[in-house]
């Protein structure tokens, strides 16, 4: 038999507002931070409002993970604790967990390990996950997802997918730390900011002067440590290749106009792919090597409907990477600017330098320069050559905004029956399916046809129900003189043919109602949790002697500011395997008062940065 793969797609959701848009652009999960813990102080959301989310998003089969995230102080447990039960009892379908001590209290309890109605537990990125030694370490200890190092290559992630069997999670699009994830501690010690408590100052982004070993300047005021984001839409037919349970999209601070257009455009791209993975579940590529070929499906019901055209140049980004996917890039920062670029329209002067796909409208933002960007105005002059980005397509955003531009629902079947004293409506989809009867008097009609044509016009009418009549059957009584017309008809349209009824158009429209508010009643019961019964919480006393087994976090101070595998040797062409030493090799970076050492480990391929 084919082997089918199910592909989540997770958005990140700032909150129920843009979890609700990144659901109905596509996504088959989000990922949300709540009152505390969750590694993004500026993200937090109330209990009310994920409820509120898990019970939208599992309309469609799709999930609701929650982060729980930092490191935590050891007074903070009992409260960490008491709020993963909470995210339990509300429904939520996972918890991301960078805190070993914290995961492994939880794990204790037997209520997180995502069997008998316990909830799943995922090792965040931040546990600095880019060694199959370290995943075994998190598979061993219970978890059922890693989310794996950005760092990692598509090879790194196919031999960690052979050699393990816990879900591997991986990020497809969104900005890059430069440092690896969890092995940051420039802000905390720059400014007293923990990036592993939620609360990243963002250095990185910031100018710095390269100096070298007498301090000589080799650049002033570059932002050499602000990698472009990742873009691996080009690249999904290898990503999927490695093994991978999950793509994810980078961005809980990010708006709603973003989260829209990214997922879309991904949900796009890959329904594509699976589309082109198999035909009636057979791969069309190679039939004859059915049994060997992965067919694809997403992980999540009901059909996305995008009313504009996604493009992932058109909201925030600061230039596209691949990053380490399949080779180490040749540059991978813009030392001008840690601003969105937005998308490349042509070279001064314009209009003839404009790019014949490039239609600038009124309003549009136009940013340029080869030393940072500017917006020009009636007192600067570009020179000619000068490259020319545009960071706001009025048009574009006007589509994107509006109200229909992206709709998900649910497609239903819906079957019209005559019965002896009336008939039954009944809608099926998903699992799902919901049956009413209707006494009535029947009138036969005049034109039959006519009499079909309006019950199905009638019965589709769904708009603003997250339903989608997908199909109306009709099915009339039959007659010992209908039985031989019945025989003859099977195969031909979705009705049993018989003598039509006339029903008038008002009396469907309430039967319809009728209907469909019973079966999303049903369909929410099916997609709602059940009251959990009373559970036993740790006691702080349980807690404190639980946390004995595992090590403490190591202290930041000890730490080096930053490690990478980004290195700015390799960047400014540097690089001590490539290329002969000379005097002026990039040695200290320096932010105001702030100096940091850079030192290689070329063996590794890995940089750190040290504060002095």
């Amino acid at each position: 038999m084919a082997q089918y793969h199910k592909i989540e797609l997770l958005a990140p959701a700032k909150n129920l507002e843009v979890g609700r848009i990144a659901i109905d652009a596509g996504a088959d999960a989000v990922y949300i931070g709540g009152p505390a813990f969750g590694a993004r102080k500026a993200a937090g959301n109330s209990l009310d409002d994920i409820a509120a989310l898990c019970q939208y998003a599992h309309f469609f089969r799709a999930k609701v993970l929650v982060t729980l995230n930092t490191l935590l102080l050891d007074h903070e447990y009992p409260a960490a604790v008491r709020l993963a039960y909470d995210y339990k009892r509300i429904g939520v379908d996972a918890i991301i967990i960078q805190d070993l001590r914290l995961a492994h209290i939880l794990f204790s309890t037997g209520d997180f390990n995502g069997e008998n109605n316990g909830i799943r537990l995922h090792a965040s990125t931040q546990c600095d996950n880019r060694t199959l030694d370290r995943v075994l370490e998190l598979e061993a200890l219970g978890f059922k997802r890693v989310v794996l190092a950005r760092e990692l290559s598509f090879a790194e992630i196919k031999h960690i997918r052979q050699h393990s069997s816990v879900e591997l999670e991986s990020f497809v699009h969104g900005a890059l730390c430069v440092s690896y994830s969890g092995a940051c501690y420039m802000s905390e010690q720059s400014c007293g900011r923990s990036a592993n408590r939620g609360e990243c100052a963002q250095f990185c982004r910031l100018p710095y002067d390269v100096l070298d070993a007498d301090f000589n300047e080799i650049l002033r005021q570059k932002h050499i440590l602000s990698l472009r984001d990742l873009d691996r839409s080009d690249l999904l037919p290898q990503l999927l290749d490695t093994g991978v349970t999950t793509l994810k999209i980078e961005g809980r601070l990010k708006d709603a106009d973003y989260v829209r257009n990214i997922v879309a455009f991904y949900r796009q791209r890959l329904d594509t792919l699976f589309a082109k993975s198999s035909v009636e579940g057979t791969p069309i590529d190679n039939k004859a090597t059915a049994e060997n070929t992965p067919i694809y499906i997403k992980a999540s019901v009901g059909n996305t409907q995008i009313a504009f055209t996604p493009s992932s140049d058109k909201t925030f980004h600061r230039g596209a990477t691949p990053y380490f996917s399949t080779s180490r890039p040749a540059s991978l920062v813009n030392q001008n600017t840690p601003k969105s670029t937005g998308e490349y329209i042509g070279v001064a002067p314009l209009p003839a330098g404009l790019l014949p796909h490039i239609t600038l409208h009124n309003g549009d933002g136009i940013c340029f320069g080869n030393d940072g960007f500017y917006w020009p105005n009636n007192r600067v002059r570009i020179p000619a050559g000068t490259p020319l980005f545009r960071n706001l397509d009025t048009a574009f955003q006007k589509q994107l905004e509006a109200k229909d531009a992206a709709v998900r629902t649910l497609p239903i079947t819906i079957h019209f029956t005559e019965t002896t004293d009336g008939f039954t409506l009944s809608a099926e989809g998903d699992g799902t399916t919901a049956a009413l009867t209707f006494q009535a008097d029947k009138q036969p009609a005049q034109n039959a046809e006519r009499a079909e044509s309006v019950i199905r016009q009638q019965l589709s009418k769904l708009g603003g129900t997250r339903l989608e009549a997908a199909a109306v059957h009709i099915h009339w009584l039959q007659t010992a003189d209908n039985k031989k017309q019945t025989a003859d008809n099977r195969n031909k349209a979705q009705t049993t043919n018989c003598t039509a009824c006339f029903l008038p158009a008002a009396l469907l429209n309430q039967w319809r109602r009728e209907l469909i508010t019973l079966f999303l009643r049903l369909r929410e019961a099916e997609t709602t949790p059940a009251p959990l019964q009373e559970e036993h919480i740790p006691s702080p006393e349980e807690i404190k002697r639980l946390l004995a087994p595992l090590p403490p976090h190591p202290a930041a101070d000890k730490q080096p500011a930053m490690t990478c595998k980004y290195c700015i040797l390799f960047e400014l062409g540097c690089c001590k395997k490539h290329t002969p030493q000379t005097h002026s090799q990039p040695t200290f970076l320096r932010q105001g008062e702030h100096l940091f050492r850079i030192e290689t480990d070329c063996r590794k391929c890995v940089m750190t940065l040290t504060k002095i």
